[in-house]
């Protein structure tokens, strides 16, 4: 367990270990932190809001520091359901395209992740930030726009299946930065021919930081408080 910086030494320049919960945005976390330490606060790589775990900030002097820390390999938990997908590759969309997967075997499962594991190229989620004739994707798949966008090189270092509860694939995965792993639940499925998107994501890692290191936002605001004084002595 790390040392957890003063709220003084972070006001000068340091980095704050977040474990961002279900349903807050990056945005959402940084902001509380912000709000709680009155700092200038930066993050080093954003979670989609479904996701939970590992979220760098940097605050003060550290904020120079953030472009470093986004290279750095990151490592994921969670959870592939088989036999559907979703517009979004997630569960931000509901579950259709509906198809038989009973009859995958663990042989299967292992071979498309082999079959995704070292370099490959990759096309991001068109539901994502990454931007198209100067507007966000997301922007545009939401407003019906079709959007094309190009597939791009990423590297998978480890791609572990690490339990299987048919129609759920529980994984851990290490990646280089820029991996979707909403993508690779789309191509995992496509592998396959029984279509799946992510359920469940947690990052546990960005380099050597690790999520057993980080606090929720809220419990770096119930750290950083003023220590209650006594009440006054009425003898």
């Amino acid at each position: 367990m790390q040392k957890r910086p003063t709220a003084a030494e972070l006001k000068k320049g340091g980095v704050i270990l977040v474990d961002k919960p279900y349903k807050w945005t990056s945005f959402d976390a940084v902001n509380h932190i912000k709000i709680s330490l009155r700092a200038k606060i930066g993050h080093a790589g954003t979670l989609d809001p479904l996701a939970t775990g590992l979220l760098i900030c940097c605050s003060g002097e550290m904020t120079k520091k953030i472009s470093g820390y986004q290279q750095l390999p990151k490592e994921y938990t969670g959870i592939f359901h088989l036999g559907a997908t979703t517009a979004t590759c997630d569960l931000e969309s509901d579950p259709e395209n509906l198809m038989p997967f009973e009859h995958i075997t663990k042989e299967q499962l292992l071979e498309a992740a082999q079959k995704l594991t070292g370099d490959i190229m990759q096309v991001p989620p068109i539901h994502s930030a990454i931007k198209k004739d100067g507007k966000r994707s997301y922007d545009l798949a939401r407003a019906g726009v079709e959007v094309v966008l190009n597939a791009r090189p990423v590297t998978i270092g480890e791609f572990e299946i690490t339990q299987i509860a048919l129609p759920e694939v529980h994984f851990r995965v290490l990646c280089t930065t820029g991996t979707y792993i909403r993508s690779l639940a789309q191509d995992f499925g496509q592998l396959l021919g029984c279509g799946a998107y992510l359920q469940e994501l947690r990052r546990t890692r960005i380099g050597n930081f690790d999520v057993k290191d980080a606090l929720t936002p809220q419990q770096w605001k119930d750290l950083w408080k003023p220590p209650v004084a006594p009440p006054a002595s009425t003898d």
